[in-house]
């Protein structure tokens, strides 16, 4: 039985923490896992009349993304204790109707920031969105990797706890779309 995850990095930096996990999570993914990483960098500042006239291009790529994976990864930074705003642009983006593809879809969150509590900001304002949106986000285990200029060597995970971690959640992701099903 094979799994499919899409990942989502809230950060569209080249070096970034974010994306260097879900790179990890690629190369770590269990066996009958598959994870693949979403480009959000094309998505438009969401703008009504814009949305009047048709989803762009690169949104309806993303909602189609969702909507064939078993699963969402979304890796966030913090800034300003909460998540960036290219995600939750691309959020707004996705969750306008009709039928938007969160809706029931599991969800795991991870972020990486220099700080010493990771992400926990962010992802705890990220896991409310989903609320609403109706995500089933997983509540454990979180995955908050602090100090993350110290736990990435050359654009890799090297945190061996942080490792072990992101491994938890990939298994989580598993039994939680096994259950699903």
């Amino acid at each position: 039985m094979s799994i499919n995850v899409l990942g989502i990095s809230g950060s569209l930096r080249a070096a970034s923490h974010n994306t260097a996990t879900l790179r990890t999570a690629q190369e770590m993914a269990p066996d009958g896992m598959a994870v693949t990483i979403a480009d959000i960098s094309a998505i438009p500042l969401y703008k009504e009349e814009v949305f009047q006239a048709g989803f762009p291009a690169a949104v309806t790529k993303l909602r189609d993304q969702i909507r064939a994976a078993d699963a969402v990864l979304i890796a966030t930074p913090e800034y300003n204790f909460s998540f960036s705003g290219v995600l939750k642009n691309a959020i707004d983006w996705v969750s306008r109707p009709p039928s938007q593809p969160f809706d029931g879809k599991i969800i795991g969150i991870v972020g990486a920031s220099g700080g010493r509590l990771g992400t926990a900001r962010a992802q705890y304002q990220l896991r409310q969105v989903f609320v609403f949106l109706n995500g089933q986000v997983l509540n454990k285990p979180e995955v908050m990797i602090g100090g993350a200029n110290s736990a990435f060597q050359d654009g890799k995970l090297t945190d061996a706890a942080a490792i072990k971690s992101l491994g938890d959640m990939l298994a989580a992701l598993a039994t939680a779309v096994e259950k699903q099903r």
